[in-house]
C-alpha cells in the first residue's frame, strides 16, 4: 500500500494540474494582440493535456485509496505574453522536479505503476517546458 507521503504527493500533483490546466486556457482565452496567434492554441493544447495529466494522477490516487483534491494551485495568469510565459515555465520546472521525487518514492515503496504513470507524464512536462522556454525566447 502507498505511504501518505507518496498520496499526499499525488494530490499535490493533481493540484498543480489543475492549477496549470486553468492558467493555461485562461491565457489561450485572454492574450490578444498579434503575437496572440502564434502562441494561443499551444497554450489551448498544453492546457488540454494537463487536464488528461490530472485525470490520469487522480485514477491512480482514487485506486490507491485517496481522495483526489478539488482545489488548484494558485493560479497566475499575467496580463503580458512574457508574464505568462515567465509563470508557465516556472510552473513547469516545479512540476519537473516534484514528479522526479514522486517517480523515486514510488519506485522506492515499489510501487512500479505510479512510477511508471509519473514517467510518462514527467516526459511531456519536459516537453511543456521546452515549448514555453523556446517561446520565452522569442518574446
Amino acid at each position: 500500500m502507498a505511504s501518505k507521503k507518496l498520496l499526499g504527493m499525488l494530490n499535490d500533483a493533481i493540484a498543480g494540474e489543475l492549477q496549470v490546466a486553468v492558467q493555461y486556457m485562461w491565457q489561450h482565452v485572454q492574450w490578444k494582440g498579434m503575437k496572440h496567434f502564434a502562441v494561443k492554441d499551444e497554450f489551448q493544447k498544453i492546457g488540454i493535456e494537463e487536464m488528461k495529466h490530472a485525470e490520469a494522477i487522480a485514477e491512480r490516487l482514487f485506486y490507491l485509496g485517496g481522495t483526489p483534491t478539488t482545489k488548484p494551485d494558485p493560479i497566475t495568469v499575467g496580463s503580458s505574453l512574457k508574464e505568462m510565459l515567465t509563470a508557465d515555465t516556472k510552473a513547469e520546472e516545479k512540476t519537473i522536479k516534484m514528479y522526479k521525487e514522486v517517480i523515486a518514492l514510488a519506485t522506492k515503496e515499489g510501487d512500479l505503476t505510479t512510477a511508471h504513470i509519473f514517467t510518462e507524464i514527467l516526459g511531456d512536462e519536459e516537453g511543456h517546458h521546452d515549448t514555453f522556454q523556446g517561446l520565452l525566447e522569442e518574446v
